[in-house]
């Protein structure tokens, strides 16, 4: 099973979840893990080739997890946060871009 690498504030971002997205949260990226595909997934090329959003969607609201898991070893998550609008916001998108970049920088 891979380890989850948690950038930035992804890590608390996921546990301020209401408890429904948190625990669903949790079982798709176990499932990232495993090697399989989350239940609700789609590809963000705009960060980077293999990068995907998880989509959950609760009673509480709709939530997504930006990830990337094509490295051996490990799953990068990237960002989190609960979606208001249709599309996802620019910002969104920049952090978990902005993330990425730096995470390659260190390694």
């Amino acid at each position: 099973m891979k380890l989850i690498q948690w950038l930035g504030s992804s890590r608390t971002d996921v546990r301020a979840f209401p408890e429904d997205a948190r625990i669903d949260a949790g079982w798709q990226l176990e499932l990232v893990q495993r090697g399989e595909d989350p239940d609700d997934w789609k590809p963000m090329p705009t960060i980077d080739p293999g990068v995907r959003e998880i989509r959950i969607r609760e009673a509480s609201g709709a939530f997504r997890i930006i990830y990337l898991a094509t490295f051996e070893d490990r799953v990068l998550v990237l960002h989190a946060f609960q979606k208001k609008t249709q599309v996802t916001p620019k910002k969104d998108i920049e952090l978990a871009s902005q993330r990425l970049k730096r995470w390659r920088r260190e390694i």
